[in-house]
C-alpha cells in the first residue's frame, strides 16, 4: 500500500505545486526504493523465515507466525524513513512511511493477543493518507477515495471469504490504519508544516 500511494500521490495528483517539485526521474528512484523496502524486504524476510522452517507457511494465517515479521516490516519501513529523511521531497510521503511503520509495530503489538488484518491496516493508512494530502493541498481527491474504499471493500470480502479474518477484525484493521495515518499528519502539521 505504501508504494500504491507512492505511486499516486507522484503520478496521480496532476497540476498541484507538489506535481512540480519533484523530477520525473526522481520520482521514479523514489518509488523503486519505497518499493524495496515496504515490499521485497518484507517478502524475501517471510520467504528467508519460511524456508528456515520458523513459519509453516508463507501466508501467515497463523496468529503467532505474524509478529516477528511484523516487526521486521516494521524495521524495513523506519529504516526507508532514515534513508529518506535528507532527501528534498514532500514532507508528507516521509509522514506517510513513518505512519506505515508506526501501524505495522502496533499490529504486530496487537497480534500478540488479537489477530487483525494487516492487509486493512494497509489499505485504511493509504485512505487516511489521501485524506492529510487532500487537506494539506486543498485538491480534490474525491475520484480516488471512492476507488479506495471500493478497494477495501473487495479486500475485506476476500480475506473474510478466505476464512483468514473476522468482520471485527477487519473494521479493526482498517480503522487503525486510517487512524494512525490521520492523527500521525496532524500531531505533526504544526511541526513541519509552519
Amino acid at each position: 500500500m505504501c508504494t500504491y500511494g507512492c505511486l499516486l500521490l507522484f503520478f496521480g495528483i496532476q497540476n498541484t505545486v507538489f506535481d512540480y517539485l519533484t523530477t520525473v526521474e526522481t520520482k521514479w528512484r523514489i518509488s523503486v526504493i519505497v518499493f524495496m523496502f515496504s515490499f521485497i524486504f518484507p517478502v524475501l524476510n517471510i520467504f528467508i523465515l519460511y524456508k528456515l522452517k520458523k513459519i509453516p507457511t508463507i501466508t501467515l494465517s497463523n496468529q503467532r507466525d505474524r509478529t516477528f515479521p511484523y516487526l521486521m516490516t516494521a524495521m524495513f519501513y523506519f529504516g526507508l524513513f532514515y534513508l529518506m529523511l535528507d532527501l528534498n521531497i514532500w514532507t508528507v510521503i516521509k509522514i506517510s512511511v513513518v505512519g506505515g511503520g508506526v501501524a505495522i509495530l502496533l499490529t504486530a503489538i496487537i497480534n500478540l493477543r488479537y489477530k487483525i488484518s494487516a492487509h486493512m491496516v494497509g489499505i485504511g493508512g493509504l485512505l487516511g493518507v489521501l485524506l492529510c494530502v487532500s487537506y494539506l493541498i486543498k485538491f480534490n481527491m474525491t475520484p480516488f477515495y471512492i476507488v479506495v474504499i471500493i478497494l477495501a471493500g473487495l479486500l475485506g470480502y476476500a480475506r473474510l471469504k478466505l476464512e483468514e479474518h473476522k468482520p471485527y477484525q477487519i473494521y479493526a484493521g482498517f480503522l487503525m490504519g486510517l487512524a494512525v495515518q490521520v492523527s500521525l499528519f496532524f500531531a505533526l502539521q504544526k511541526i513541519v508544516y509552519t
